[in-house]
């Protein structure tokens, strides 16, 4: 047997099948329920969100001979013929556009169906019609035989002269949820016995942005060149961005950090993510951290702000139609918001909104409860001079054996994470490769500026997590592979090492006022 495309496999038989709209699956079931059956309806909305499915499902219950509550029975002669049905006709407009090709029609629709109560006209991207056409079309449009049906299916509603859409019955069909998207990729993987992560099925529903057939296709892609469907995959053949860098970027922008925007912006550049899509995922974040500042009644500067921002990355993406560079257009939109003086919120302000609950909207967990405030938590202060601290006491007594042994606790971590599915950790630690490393502290190589960025952010709690899983303490840093040029260049295999006391780039309160001069830096910060 032909090896069938998943989205060609699994298209929808039946309304109950069919995956959202729900409004046109109702109208149209009800039609057929009370014998109302228009002449002509046009299908309108995004592709892959189901107008042709829904097409060929209503010619099929159109036809049937036993229809049970709107929906065709599956098991008459004419079900089970529909797919070679001479009276089912498709046509696709976008290379059959000619006055001849509409002719051909108007020439046979005096013809009576052969076996069934309806000739249907199915014309997919009706919008691609000539002038010409659709003046030859426009009489039988009007006064069709009362056994004619037509379906006009178009993506570009706006082509369609408004004369036709006069006279049909139209019907709007939006983008598909994504929740439903998922949940349909979740029940064919289970079908196909396809491996995947929950949160890769989450990315692939949000890339293909509503379209349903997008997201089969790209689960289908996945599926072949990995034995799961996971982040990885995903990031290697699409390029993708981690909730983890959305809050760095986020954090940037509300520290005013010209460098770090640019530096996190073009890290993501590099992965080979589409700029819409970023922007829409950077949307979606946002728009979640507005409502969760909502919802929990924190600051109303500060929400006004992110609105601003939104607003700002709302207003981009219509431009991007005509750009050549989207990126640098984002980048300049950005450090254009963050030296608008209006925009900065004052330092009260600030103190007002630092919690965990903004910073990753996914948790309910406030940041007092989030630190364990019966013990000490570590929190670094990471600057240039912390890194370099690290690195110098990690070539005190670096060798090849140490670095052999960690190699093993390593991987040993790394699997550890992957069977516990801990998709932030993995994000940046399968993205990190040891470079040197001594008894006690170990140098990651990353290539991504914003894997560095992140890695360095989590530096307590991956120490923590490696230490409970190997039994071996470790202390980490991570530098890109443009950071470890330049400390080679200015390497000097002479020099003697001393260990360097990292104490002072250490806090140990168990309070929000601690995280937040981490976050946003202590010069931004006054408490009253």
């Amino acid at each position: 047997m032909d090896y069938k495309v998943l989205y060609r496999k699994y298209r929808p038989m039946n309304f109950d099948e069919l995956v959202g709209q729900e409004h046109v699956k109702k109208i149209l079931k009800n039609s057929v329920i009370n014998n109302k059956i228009a002449h002509a309806y046009m299908f309108t909305g995004p592709r892959g969100t189901g107008k042709t499915s829904t097409a060929k499902i209503f010619a099929r219950t159109l036809n049937c001979l036993e229809p049970k509550e709107g929906l065709p029975c599956g098991t008459c002669e004419n079900c089970v013929n529909f797919n070679t049905s001479p009276d089912v006709l498709e046509m696709d407009a976008a290379s059959n556009n000619s006055v001849d090709d509409i002719r051909e029609i108007v020439d046979n629709i005096g013809i009576a169906p052969t076996n069934s109560k309806y000739k249907v006209y199915i014309i997919d991207e009706v919008h691609m019609l000539s002038n010409q056409a659709w003046n030859a079309f426009l009489k039988t449009l009007e006064e069709p035989p009362s056994n004619i049906v037509f379906i006009l299916a178009t993506t570009d509603i706006q082509k369609v002269p408004i004369t036709v859409l006069s006279r049909c019955q139209r019907f709007d069909f939006q983008r598909i949820d994504r929740n439903l998207i998922f949940d349909n990729l979740k029940r064919i993987c289970e079908l196909e016995s396809i491996s995947y992560e929950e949160e890769a099925l989450t990315e692939v529903a949000f890339l293909s942005d509503g379209c349903l057939r997008d997201a089969l296709s790209i689960l289908d892609q996945l599926s072949k060149v990995s034995d799961k469907v996971d982040m990885e995959v995903i990031k290697s053949n699409f390029g993708t961005v981690t909730s983890a860098e959305l809050d760095v970027l986020y954090t940037f922008i509300i520290k005013n950090d010209l460098d770090g925007v640019v530096s996190i912006l073009r890290s993501i550049k590099e992965t080979g993510i589409d700029v819409k899509i970023f922007i829409d995922k950077i949307l979606d974040n946002f728009i979640e951290k507005a409502i969760n500042m909502k919802r929990k009644n924190i600051s109303s500067s500060a929400f006004n702000q992110l609105k601003k921002i939104i607003e700002v990355l709302n207003q981009l993406y219509s431009k991007l139609n005509y750009s050549s560079n989207g990126f640098l257009l984002l980048e300049l939109e950005l450090i254009s918001f963050i030296n608008d003086e209006e925009n900065q919120i004052s330092n009260r302000e600030i103190n007002q909104i630092i919690s965990r609950e903004i910073i990753k909207v996914d948790t309910e967990v406030d940041v007092n409860k989030m630190i364990n405030t019966n013990s000490e938590h570590q929190i670094y202060r990471m600057n240039e001079d912390f890194v370099n601290v690290r690195i110098n006491n990690t070539f005190v007594n670096c060798n090849k054996e140490y670095k052999k042994s960690f190699s093993e606790l390593w991987n040993n971590f790394i699997k550890n994470l992957k069977s516990e599915n801990v998709i932030d950790f993995l994000n940046i630690v399968s993205k990190s490769i040891p470079q040197v490393v001594s008894d006690s502290y170990a140098i990651f190589l990353t290539k991504s500026e914003s894997i560095k960025i992140v890695g360095n952010s989590k530096l307590y709690d991956l120490e923590n997590r490696f230490s409970a899983i190997t039994g071996s303490s470790y202390k980490f840093i991570f530098i890109s592979d443009d950071d470890w040029k330049k400390f080679m260049e200015s390497y000097d295999k002479t020099k003697k090492y001393d260990i360097i006391d990292e104490t002072e780039y250490i806090n140990t309160e168990s309070n929000s006022i601690t995280l937040a001069e981490n976050i946003f830096g202590n010069e931004n910060l006054k408490i009253d």
